[in-house]
């Protein structure tokens, strides 16, 4: 017998594609007896939640006509796999007459625009999962670089460079240079390291992929995979370079940390390897750049260094702008006794912007409860919080920048 059918075979348990999975089920809902109830838990702009649902085939065998082709549709669920939030995967099969085969691919066009459409305005956060990259979570809105308060002009100069490194494709190709790009954040907890990306990720609508080098399972084959198959207009953000490794100037007999499966020739090689990718923005964070052999961080490897220090006087001032800045209602007299008395009591350059934002948010609605309050940033607990905080707030800065 001569086969007359085409097959598309569409793995939902890979998230770079389950959004379009999605849609395709629910385009196919039409005429179908058997279905099931999916049930979406949005955030709008301004964090409020709102439910959706929607009506998809159930799991099973159905026939459907979709602009006069027939589709036969198989949806099977893995009972012993399950993605990163809990879900099995599955696998949906499309099978129709061979004189329909174009069918399939308008309905996947139509599918990933509508899937593009949906992350619109938005920051897609990826996580490794086995060889593969995953959505962490649903896409966050796109947070503002000016949220971010680093040393006065240094997020503009890092947003300059990378812009033009992106714009620049065609110069790297005509003279044969590698298209990479990689910058190291270096600085105390709660400078902004990790908030700055991003913040910088949203600005220039890329997308982020989160690994830690110290993560259980990575090796040195693996993490060259993973940088390898980065998805399209994403960054790299290798958080806490220096927790994976010891400096093998201090320890030259073992490679890295007990129980650390990446090697530092490993790293390296994937960094910029014969087999590393192209056209690829790593940043890399950590507290302690001391730690990090001077082999990871020459130029090639690293393009800029960013050293994120505890906050100056400017950055105090624009973090009060930002909390209490109102043009109704003048703050130029309370901003410089803040000032003034954060300089007295010594925390200027002594405490991160996250302790800053800590005293603010505890006295959000109280300008002058900050003044009085500014003397137990040098005590460490503001409004009852650490000076030490991590760098996953909202309004985080940094100090001074080296190359």
């Amino acid at each position: 017998m001569t086969r007359h059918y085409h097959e598309q075979v569409v793995q939902g348990g890979q998230q770079r594609s389950s959004g379009a999975v999605e849609y395709l089920l629910r385009k196919f809902t039409p005429g179908l007896h058997h279905l099931q109830i999916k049930t979406d838990i949005m955030k709008t702009a301004t964090g409020a939640e709102r439910t959706a649902f929607a009506l998809v085939p159930g799991h099973g065998k159905h026939i459907l006509r979709f602009k006069n082709a027939f589709i036969a549709v198989s949806r099977e669920r893995e009972g012993r796999s399950f993605d990163a939030n809990g879900r099995p995967f599955e696998t949906v099969k499309l099978t129709t007459l061979y004189y329909h085969r174009h069918i399939f691919q308008e309905l996947f066009t139509e599918a990933h625009q509508m899937s593009l459409s949906l992350n619109e305005g938005k920051t897609v956060v990826y996580t490794s999962r086995n060889t593969a990259w995953e959505i962490s979570g649903t896409p966050k809105r796109k947070r503002p670089l000016e949220s971010v308060v680093l040393a006065e002009g240094l997020a503009e100069r890092v947003q300059a460079d990378m812009r033009e490194f992106l714009d620049a494709r065609t110069w790297y190709l005509d003279r044969g240079i590698p298209r990479r790009r990689g910058y190291l954040l270096h600085g105390p907890p709660g400078t902004g390291k990790t908030s700055f990306v991003q913040a910088l990720a949203g600005a220039m609508d890329c997308n982020i992929a989160m690994l830690s080098l110290s993560q259980r399972g990575l090796t040195d084959d693996l993490l060259n995979h993973l940088l390898i198959n980065v998805p399209p207009h994403t960054i790299v953000l290798l958080e806490d370079a220096d927790a994976a490794f010891s400096n093998r100037r201090q320890q030259r007999e073992a490679d890295g940390y007990s129980g650390a499966n990446v090697t530092y020739s490993g790293l390296l090689n994937a960094l910029d390897g014969v087999a590393s990718a192209e056209e690829r923005v790593i940043f890399m964070t950590t507290n302690h750049i001391e730690r990090l052999d001077d082999a990871l961080i020459r130029p090639g490897r690293v393009d800029m260094i960013l050293h994120l220090d505890h906050a100056d006087e400017w950055q105090m001032g624009r973090l009060w702008d930002r909390f209490y800045a109102d043009p109704a209602v003048p703050q130029d007299a309370r901003k410089e006794a803040f000032l003034k008395r954060a300089r007295e009591v010594g925390v200027v350059g002594k405490v991160s912007t996250a302790a800053l934002q800590g005293l603010f948010l505890y006295n959000k609605d109280d300008p002058d409860g900050a003044v009085e309050m500014v003397e137990q940033l040098a005590v460490g607990r503001p409004g009852g919080q650490s000076s030490q905080q991590g760098d996953g707030q909202q309004s985080e800065g940094a100090a001074s920048s080296s190359r």
